[in-house]
Parts: C-alpha cells; structure tokens; sequence
C-alpha cells in the first residue's frame, strides 16, 4: 500500500503528460486547404455563395477553402461526395434546401441518407420567395387574386424553372392553403419562366428575389406578395401572405454549410464560429441584401431543427401534388 501511495502521484502525472503530448501531436485544423462542394453550376447564387465565404474565410482559418461546383441531379451528385468524404473538415458542402429537405421526396432512389449523411454547421442565407404576376393580370393583390381563381372558369397557369424545385412547391403550398387549381408550366430556368410572364404566356410565378426585383421596379412584373414572416426590406410596400389572411405561409430558398456525419464537434464548433463572423461582415451583408438574399448565420443546433422543420413542411408538399422525379 505504501508502495502504490508512493508511486500513485507519479503515475497520475506521467498519465497527464502523456495526454497533454498527444493533444499537441494533433495538427491544428485546417493544416491544409479545405474543399467546399458547390452542387451546382457555376454562376448561381450557391456558387456565389460559396465563392464569397471562401474568400472570407481563407484568412480567418489560414489556409485556402477551394470552392469545387459538382453540378447535377438537383445537387445529389455535388452531395453524395461529401456525405461519402472522410469527417475531417476538409471537405464541406454549400447546400441549397433542396439537397437537404426535399430531394429525398421527389428521387425514388437517393445516394445518400439526407437525415443521417451530414453534420449541420450552420445556415448560410436565405432568400423569401416573391410571388409576381404579369402587370396586365386583374388582380391587385392576393384576396383579389384569389377570388379570380375560384372562379369556376378561371384558367390560371403559374410557371417554375421545373419540377419539384422551390418555385413550383411555392405555388403548390400556396394551391393547398386556399384551396384552389392552377397549371403549372414547367420551364428550363427560372429566367425561362419569368420571361413567360413577362410577356403573357402564363400569369404568374412563385421566385426568389434576384430573379424578379429589377422586374418589378422596372413595372415588368407585379408583386402581389412575399412569402415571408416580414416584408422585404427591398420591397417595403409589398405586404407578406400572412398579412394577405394565410397565417403561418412561408416559404424560401435557403442555404446552408454541412460536413460529413461524424465531423468531430471541435471542427462543427470552429467553422460555425468563424463562418458565423463572416457572415456578419457588414460588406457581405450589404452585398447580399442587394440580391435579396438575408445571411442567416446561427448555432449548429439552430440549423439542424431548422432542417428538421423544412423537411416535415415539404413532405407533405410534394406528396400532396405527388411530384416524382426520375433518378439520375
């Protein structure tokens, strides 16, 4: 018993000192640049996104984030290489919500398991959708709009850049909350799409802010309502849908930086912490809000029930309408 008293103190610290070694033997993250997937082309506002926060960022971590644009597949390919990455931090994903809350609806088959593939970091930006309708269309505001498609001979098409994506679920919520019946038109692009409310072909879309503000102020378009909780800034006279009588209707792209599953928290910690300052630089705020675009950073917890609640709300969305998609 003496014998361990003795030696017992001397154990302890030879114990700590072995620890307090390894934990210096561990490189410092990053020790070498970081991958930041963005799944989809080049010259969206994902991959401006990205580009802005790596940019930002590289002098904050002190090494270079790479953006890498991995397009196809509404984002799964650019998605699956980082669910399948190793959880190191080196390689990140820029997601649309898309990618994290309604794909797993619309692809019988995805390459990944959305609720289980990712570490959230944090949310990026998010941007309201606009709903506008072509100037020459009667309708002034929502209620009148409204009242024009319960019309049992009312024949009112809404266009979208295509299936399944935000702008076509926009209007898809917006047909279930009033109970009634529109067309949707697909298009290639969201730019497709408004033209053909621009000059007639269709009455009206559901998009976000950078496709369709200059439109407005320049009379193209007629913005009837934002999908909101508050009126956009940019469009102050524009009131919000639960203004319009349909409480609680939101809807909006966001964005958002992922990891892989298992990225160990000291990483999450550290990158929310500086992607969260960067995205409270006041030239970057300004710069966004310019596009319609509000950066959003917060807690990784905040992000996950963010995700959480999306995926619930869409669910219901697109089994509703049964929008299917085929597999890529």
């Amino acid at each position: 018993m003496r014998i361990q008293a003795a030696f017992g103190p001397r154990l302890a610290a030879a114990a700590l000192a072995f620890v307090s070694c390894a934990a210096l033997g561990q490189p410092k993250y990053p020790s070498k640049p970081v991958r930041l997937i963005a799944p989809f082309a080049p010259g969206g506002l994902v991959d401006v996104l990205s580009r802005a926060v790596a940019d930002k960022l590289k002098p904050a971590v002190g090494q270079p984030v790479i953006v890498d644009n991995r397009p196809g597949a509404g984002g799964n390919i650019g998605a699956s290489l980082v669910a399948r990455a190793e959880p190191d931090g080196y390689t990140l994903l820029m997601s649309s919500a898309g990618i994290l809350t309604i794909n797993q609806f619309l692809y019988a088959k995805m390459p990944f398991e959305p609720s289980g593939a990712f570490s959230p970091v944090t949310l990026v930006a998010d941007m309201p959708m606009l709903m506008v309708l072509n100037p020459g269309f009667p309708a002034r505001s929502v209620a009148e709009f409204l009242a024009y498609a319960k019309k049992p001979d009312a024949q009112v098409n809404f266009g979208s850049p295509g299936n399944g994506t935000t702008g076509h679920l926009g209007m898809e919520m917006l047909q279930a909350a009033a109970r009634i019946r529109l067309t949707h038109v697909p298009y290639k692009s969201a730019a497709e799409a408004i033209a053909a409310v621009i000059g007639g072909q269709i009455q009206g879309a559901m998009d976000n802010p950078p496709t369709v503000l200059e439109h407005i102020r320049g009379g193209r378009l007629k913005a009837i309502a934002a999908a909101a909780r508050a009126r956009l800034p940019q469009l102050p006279d524009v009131p919000t849908f639960n203004e319009a009588g349909l409480k609680g209707f939101e809807a909006s792209s966001w964005f958002g930086l992922v990891a892989p599953a298992k990225t160990p928290r000291a990483i999450i910690v550290r990158l929310n912490r500086e992607i969260g300052l960067v995205l409270r630089d006041p030239e970057m705020v300004q710069r966004f809000a310019a596009l319609g675009a509000r950066l959003s950073p917060g807690t990784a917890e905040e992000f996950a029930d963010h995700i959480e609640a999306e995926r619930a709300k869409w669910e219901i969305i697109v089994k509703r309408a049964n929008i299917k998609l085929q597999d890529k």
